[in-house]
């Protein structure tokens, strides 16, 4: 809506209020949400959009139609616009698999990048809980899975590949921590410092974060332990690149910094689809402008006065 409105010369607001009132369908009960389940049919991909974070009535409905493509048409994904070590946690918990969480709720407070109300709320626990028990009755390479997309969890994933590696592969290990050495002196800015410093000396740390993700790559074969948690190894590493070149590519902003990003979402929704292999089905909660090229869109135009997009 905001490109119609912005964009007044080619499309004014009244032919915008015209085009949803032939397009749109009223939302009052369960029953209004047929023509849209008619319309997925048999979709593998299904985008329900991020349209607000936190608002109680559009999470409400998010949760009742994601339940139905799950119940209904065999969704086993949910990817979300959330950072992965956080939604992994959550993942782990839903599928049975988290032996030292008593509730959903205990899971969603972990959450801490983002406001604790756009994840840690009653109808996001209500969410969980309800797939926590659905899993429950499904065996373990069927049960739903739930996922991030987003690559803002830097230090969060350096430490789940250390966490990891110290378990399987001690002399990864020591890749890992170099890694992390670099990388440490700018941690209090959340990414605003390294990206600062990245100005005066380019490839900072981005040696260290590609040598890791390639030693991983290279021995990941040879860990032989839940094959989930070896992606998951495997993604941190990757996000520990993307990440340190999302940060780099702050300093210039414009469409190519917010495109790092953006396909890094798309590429994990990818490597998810690839992992469960060629039935697997997901329902994906993502600002719309995050799954494609921002060269599109009037996002190029948003000031980037704040380096975690919108």
């Amino acid at each position: 809506m905001r490109r119609y409105f912005t964009q007044s010369a080619r499309f004014n607001e009244t032919e915008a209020v015209n085009l949803l009132k032939q397009r749109s369908c009223s939302l009052n009960t369960k029953k209004d949400l047929e023509p849209l389940f008619n319309k997925i049919g048999d979709a593998k991909i299904v985008m329900l959009g991020e349209a607000s974070h936190g608002t109680h009535e559009y999470y409400t409905w998010r949760a009742y139609i994601t339940r139905k493509l799950v119940e209904e048409k065999g969704f086993q994904l949910i990817a979300v616009e959330g950072d992965w070590p956080d939604c992994y946690r959550l993942n782990r918990f839903v599928k049975g698999l988290d032996k030292t969480s008593k509730s959903a709720f205990d899971v969603l407070h972990v959450f801490n990048r983002w406001p604790t109300w756009m994840w840690a709320n009653w109808e996001m626990v209500a969410l969980a809980e309800w797939l926590h028990r659905f899993n429950s009755e499904l065996p373990a390479n069927k049960r739903v899975g739930f996922y991030g997309l987003d690559v803002y969890s830097l230090w969060e994933s350096m430490e789940n590949i250390m966490q990891y590696l110290s378990k399987t592969d001690p002399e990864a290990l020591k890749i890992a921590e170099e890694a992390f050495r670099c990388f440490e002196p700018f941690r209090k800015g959340e990414g605003s410092d390294y990206a600062r410093a990245a100005q005066f000396v380019p490839e900072l740390c981005q040696q260290e974060v590609v040598s890791l993700l390639k030693t991983i790559q290279e021995k990941s074969a040879g860990y032989n332990t839940d094959t989930e948690n070896v992606f998951s190894a495997g993604q941190n590493a990757r996000i520990a690149v993307n990440a340190e070149k999302y940060y780099r590519a702050m300093v210039t902003g414009g469409p190519h910094s917010w495109n790092v990003r953006d396909r890094h979402m798309a590429d994990t929704l990818d490597a998810l689809l690839d992992f469960h292999g060629r039935n697997a089905k997901v329902v994906v909660w993502e600002h719309n402008t995050h799954i494609g090229d921002a060269r599109a869109t009037d996002s190029t135009q948003i000031p980037e006065t704040y380096p975690f997009g919108v």
